[in-house]
């Protein structure tokens, strides 16, 4: 969720929850104060009536509210005495409402030429639930305008105050360390902004230090280990191509030979991790995998001979994928590669190309494979020490890379490797 529609969420909920309680005690307030003033008028009109009976004597016939809003009648000292003046809320027919109406009724009792009269005294109200209905509209309506006010507010004031953060955020996303780009620029006078495009430039500049120096040690390296490695594989290879030697120190040179070969595709495999995962590679272009497939099967064509395993391929249809051309066929090398490596005579490899999948399984000549290790640097599972045990953790890196998946299944005697393509 967007930051602007969160707050509008938030906004929105708290001026519910204020305007509800708010509504509330209003209410509360207002009935109160309505009550207070019809109590007021029916105690007024209360005095008139007492005024008006010492006047007129015609006032004590009226014993039924009629068309008046009072009735009076006489009663015992001993029952006047007990008669306070109370409020209540009570019913009463009404003729143009020809239907029950509330009224706010004032019950009293007073002596009049030593007479005792009870005297009850009515006044109109408004109905409650009439007041609740109302209150609630012009509430809703109310809660209605202040949203529409702060969505307004929202999208035309708050959006310009924050769209210099956007503009930034937009920049920083395009950022490549790879590339001599500019720093980040906002244009602004907001203290925040400020403050978090100096610490944003701090955190590019230490970044784009590492990056140099990471990519300056990866060049150096492979410069100055691959030159002095080949240099001593040269000399070995002359040293053994010289029939001055015997068997056994001819054996020994080509173990060194073997072991000094392995220590360079050591070392061309570690600085292609590295790189990898430093993200130095961003020549992307739409690759074609089932070319890359048939090209891979006819590079590797003696080797499988040689092992003795068919290698063939099953596509259903033309898989693109946009990457890096050369990090796409050492994705599928090493698959190949691994499969057929673990292998065995008159095994086969398969090579499925589905919508959005590549699956590569091979023959298994010894059980399943741990799950959880088979993508960890080094691991061999009790194989063949000439291989560096990186081939996998590369495959698994330029996944990442990409955002693919991978994933091993054993199925039915046979090492399975998926790679989710579809991003």
């Amino acid at each position: 969720m967007k930051l602007l529609n969160q707050s509008l969420a938030y906004l929105s909920i708290s001026i519910l929850l204020i305007v509800s309680i708010w509504s509330v005690v209003f209410y509360a307030n207002m009935l109160d104060e309505i009550y207070d003033s019809i109590d007021d008028g029916l105690a007024n009109y209360k005095l008139l009536i007492i005024n008006k009976a010492a006047e007129d004597s015609t006032i004590f016939s009226k014993n039924e509210f009629g068309e008046s809003n009072y009735a009076l009648w006489p009663i015992d000292k001993s029952e006047a005495i007990q008669v306070k003046d109370s409020y209540k809320d009570t019913l009463m027919y009404m003729l143009d409402e020809d239907d029950k109406e509330p009224v706010r009724m004032l019950t009293t009792a007073f002596e009049h030429e030593g007479q005792y009269y009870k005297l009850e005294v009515i006044s109109s109200m408004v109905e409650e639930d009439d007041l609740i209905e109302d209150m609630f509209w012009a509430i809703f309506w109310l809660y209605l305008l202040l949203i529409i006010s702060i969505l307004l507010i929202n999208n035309i004031v708050l959006k310009k105050v924050w769209r210099p953060f956007y503009d930034f955020l937009e920049q920083i996303k395009n950022f490549r360390v790879n590339k001599d780009s500019p720093l980040p620029t906002m244009k602004t006078r907001t203290k925040e902004f400020l403050e978090l495009k100096h610490s944003c430039d701090q955190l590019i500049n230490h970044t784009l230090d590492a990056y140099a120096d990471q990519k300056q040690f990866t060049e150096n390296a492979a410069h100055e280990l691959q030159t002095p490695l080949a240099i001593i594989i040269n000399k070995l290879e002359l040293l053994v191509e010289k029939n001055s030697m015997e068997n056994s120190d001819a054996e020994m040179m080509a173990e060194l030979l073997q072991i000094t070969s392995r220590m360079t595709q050591l070392n061309k495999s570690l600085l292609l991790l590295s790189k990898i995962e430093n993200k130095q590679f961003f020549d992307n272009q739409a690759i074609s995998f089932n070319e890359l497939v048939e090209q891979t099967m006819i590079d590797f064509e003696d080797f499988a001979s040689f092992k003795e395993v068919l290698v063939k391929m099953e596509a259903s249809q033309e898989v693109t994928v946009t990457m890096n051309r050369m990090l796409a066929s050492t994705l599928i090398n090493n698959l190949i590669k691994n499969a057929i490596i673990h292998n065995q005579a008159g095994g086969e490899v398969i090579i499925q190309l589905q919508q959005g999948k590549l699956i590569i399984q091979n023959t298994a000549n010894n059980g399943s494979l741990d799950a959880k290790r088979i993508f960890k640097r080094f691991y061999k599972n009790g194989q063949s020490q000439q291989n560096t045990g990186l081939g996998l953790s590369i495959v698994e890196a330029i996944c990442k890379l990409y955002g693919f998946g991978v994933s091993y299944q054993y199925i039915e005697g046979k090492h399975s490797f998926c790679v989710e393509l579809e991003v």
